[in-house]
């Protein structure tokens, strides 16, 4: 089989904008005051919306018994006034009396009227009230939701930070000095330089050159740059198996920023590969495997389907390609 080799300069991948960097536009929305606050508002708006609702079903029966009252006080009225001088005959002391009755009715039936008047323009207030209430209450309830669900997400990317830090914490003390990516293109597979694939149980750096390749199948390989180390972009079909390249114990196992879903194998004396941009992850942490089995799939960025691959001795990137015998 022949090698191809194309020179191109060092693809630089542009990064995935992960939510945790978006974390300082809402840090200040997600702090504890401004949490407590949301929830202080919440409280007084149910508070005011409850009064509120009482206060304005109270006010229907005293509207209905106020507006009976007039009618039943305006139909005496009437009849009173419809008496005209009758009460004369009574001589001066029952006309007296008769126009103090029309007087109190009149009275009565005012304030009745008024009475009527002023309750029904409460409950209009109290029904705009409530309806502005109900919309802060809204409002306030889907921000709440929002800052929740955001503050739920930054947990958990800061968890899969911690997570994958924690991936390599055994790694230190003084690492190999790492080697420069060549900045080539290889085809690797039925029509490319082919890799023996040992099942060599020796240790990660002694397969130095002899490691099993990462993708099944053809591929074709550039050397790459993310988090500012050295990586291979390995593109191949979407959904090819992605396999160990030597045995390990998985480490990390989920997404995580700009590499979005990967796995982190632990190979021992501080070696490390790392298989991201995944479309599906099919190990978990603490899963031992060896090296040719499937850690899960290639996957789509948005910039066609890819691997990529990094090896990290201690806490240094090193190029990949002379491990993988490139």
């Amino acid at each position: 089989m022949r090698l191809r080799r194309l020179l191109v300069l060092p693809l630089l991948i542009a990064p995935t904008v992960a939510f945790a960097q978006i974390a300082p536009s809402v840090s200040g929305a997600l702090s504890p005051a401004a949490m407590e606050a949301i929830d202080k508002r919440l409280t007084i708006v149910e508070k005011d919306l409850d009064a509120g609702k009482k206060e304005l079903a109270a006010i229907g029966p005293k509207k209905v018994a106020a507006a009976h009252r007039a009618r039943v006080r305006g139909r005496a009225l009437y009849r009173l006034m419809r008496a005209g001088l009758m009460p004369l005959g009574g001589g001066f002391s029952s006309f007296v009396d008769h126009a103090q009755r029309v007087e109190r009715l009149k009275h009565a039936v005012k304030l009745d009227l008024e009475e009527d008047v002023v309750l029904g323009a409460r409950a209009s207030a109290l029904a705009t009230s409530l309806s502005s209430l109900a919309k802060e209450r809204t409002e306030l309830t889907e921000k709440k939701q929002i800052l929740d669900a955001a503050k739920v997400a930054l947990d958990e990317e800061k968890r899969r930070r911690e997570s994958f830090e924690s991936a390599f914490a055994s790694s230190i003390g003084p690492s190999p000095a790492m080697s420069k990516a060549d900045g080539e293109i290889y085809v690797y597979g039925p029509s490319g330089k082919s890799v023996p694939e040992s099942l060599d149980p020796g240790s990660f750096r002694a397969r130095k050159g002899r490691l099993t390749f990462p993708v099944a199948g053809q591929a074709e390989v550039k050397s790459a740059f993310r988090e500012g180390g050295p990586g291979l972009e390995i593109k191949a079909a979407l959904g090819a198996t992605v396999r160990a390249v030597h045995a390990g114990r998985v480490a990390f196992a989920d997404r995580y920023g700009t590499y979005g879903p990967l796995v982190i194998l632990d190979h021992g004396d501080r070696c490390y590969t790392v298989s991201a941009n995944l479309g599906t992850i099919d190990v978990k942490v603490g899963d031992e495997v060896s090296a040719g089995e499937k850690l899960g799939t290639v996957g789509d960025d948005g910039r066609g389907p890819s691997l990529y691959f990094e090896i990290r001795v201690g806490n240094d990137k090193l190029a990949p390609a002379a491990w993988l015998g490139l």
